[in-house]
């Protein structure tokens, strides 16, 4: 494999030593972008833009060819891949969002899932990883991905999106025995998905636990953070001579960062919601951290994202163990030009805290 041209977002991960704060944007590859809108045109329509290895890497690099400070690239795939793996039939309906054809509503539907096998059944995943490595050739980490558990599990019980999770949290507290076994399923198939992303070429592995955050405090320990804590542990952490980063993130985690933070994972991601200054105080040096602007601000102007990406590099301070990022992912009505003015001001409003 090539050898990497800039490494300064794994070197973060592991809190060693950069020159500037590393930064990427979840969801870099999107609606907000031209070329992004042109390419889903071309496949048709979203999942052919997934399950087609050459469009998911048109796609992944298209934010890298624009904004030549990013430091990482994240595949370009759904996390919704692994209950499609499971014969739950994923499709998406316009404006609606995510839905499934089957929904798991007993034990007997539970008991009746497959583990999906990532190279015969995800195969279309492993080979966009491996493509977009081989087009990257060094130039900056590719980073892999996967939902939580009980972020599959909301989607799988629900049939789609939900806004108050009716039915996962009525199976959770009526049959924690049937909410036990979906999500250990899902744990065995998350560690075996991200280890076939790893081996095909990922670099970093996150962990994208959307809805842990509307679990009460207690049934985010047991019902969730549980099973991160088991995939982490399962993981390969080193491939290729050098450790494979692992990033969890808790949307609407803060109040458990202490938590997060001993389950095992190289960093911990942060919505917007945290003060970075204080969660570095509060999580030491156990873990890097990830985050954490508002992705709101960039409707602002481009001085007004400046100021606020100063305020953030100045909350955390220095020294190394910070990747910035947006609280959550990118949204589609940003202007391209003000997502270039926010990676451009970190990388010149940083090198001052890496003296």
């Amino acid at each position: 494999m090539t050898a990497l041209k800039n490494d300064r977002f794994l070197r973060a991960l592991l809190k060693q030593p950069v020159d500037v704060t590393p930064v990427w944007m979840m969801r870099q590859a999107g609606r907000y972008l031209p070329e992004y809108r042109a390419s889903r045109a071309n496949a048709g329509d979203f999942m052919s833009l997934c399950m087609n290895p050459e469009f998911a890497c048109e796609v992944t690099l298209q934010p890298l060819d624009r904004y030549p400070q990013l430091d990482a690239a994240i595949l370009f795939s759904d996390i919704l891949t692994i209950p499609d793996a499971m014969g739950q039939g994923l499709y998406f309906e316009t404006g609606e969002g995510p839905r499934f054809k089957k929904v798991v509503s007993t034990l007997a539907d539970i008991e009746a899932l497959p583990i999906p096998d990532p190279h015969k059944d995800l195969g279309y995943v492993m080979d966009a990883v491996s493509t977009i490595r081989r087009e990257l050739n060094g130039r900056v980490p590719l980073i892999g991905f996967s939902g939580s558990p009980w972020t599959l599990a909301t989607y799988m019980v629900e049939g789609g999106s939900s806004k108050d999770f009716r039915k996962t949290k009525a199976m959770l507290y009526d049959n924690p025995q049937a909410m036990h076994l979906l999500l250990d399923k899902l744990a065995q198939s998350v560690t075996s998905y991200l280890n076939a992303q790893i081996m095909a070429g990922a670099q970093a592995v996150q962990i994208f636990d959307t809805w842990g955050g509307n679990l009460s405090a207690a049934a985010y320990q047991e019902f969730s953070l549980a099973y991160m804590r088991k995939i982490v542990s399962g993981l390969i952490r080193e491939h290729e001579g050098r450790k494979v980063p692992v990033i969890m993130f808790t949307k609407g985690g803060g109040l458990w960062l202490e938590s997060i933070a001993d389950a095992g994972a190289d960093a911990l991601g942060l919505d917007w919601t945290c003060d970075l200054g204080e969660a570095r105080q509060r999580v030491g040096n156990r873990v890097a951290l990830q985050g954490n602007m508002d992705p709101t601000v960039l409707y602002a102007k481009p001085e007004a994202i400046r100021t606020e990406v100063g305020r953030i590099l100045a909350s955390y301070g220095k020294g190394s163990g910070h990747v910035f990022n947006l609280g959550h992912g990118i949204t589609p009505e940003v202007n391209p030009e003000h997502a270039g003015a926010f990676l451009r001001a970190v990388h010149e409003l940083s090198a001052q805290y890496h003296e």
